[in-house]
Formats: C-alpha cells, sequence, structure tokens
C-alpha cells in the first residue's frame, strides 16, 4: 500500500470515527433532554406554548 493510500485509509477511519461520536452523544443527550422534560413535566412546569387549559 503507498503512502498516499494510508494517508487517505486513515483520513476516512478518522472521519468515522468522530461521526459516529457525534451521533453518540447528539442520542445521549437527547435521552437526557427527554429526562428532564419529563420531570419538569412530573413537577407541574408546563411550556409556554402549551395552550391546553390555559384562560384566554
Amino acid at each position: 500500500m503507498s503512502a498516499h493510500a494510508l494517508y487517505v485509509t486513515a483520513a476516512y477511519g478518522i472521519t468515522a470515527i468522530v461521526l459516529a461520536g457525534l451521533i453518540g452523544w447528539i442520542l445521549v443527550d437527547q435521552r437526557a433532554r427527554k429526562r428532564e422534560l419529563a420531570e419538569l413535566e412530573a413537577a407541574g412546569v408546563r411550556r409556554r406554548s402549551d395552550k391546553t387549559g390555559a384562560k384566554p
């Protein structure tokens, strides 16, 4: 394998690892945000955009 092919393979490999890490981070963060929202809603905190039960 030439030096150029090794460089290209390494670049693709590093890129794949970084993308997988970012996707994993997003999924973990999404679960945490959903958990926080569920805790807030269970505590009675509502979103401002939630018009159910609001007086006109």
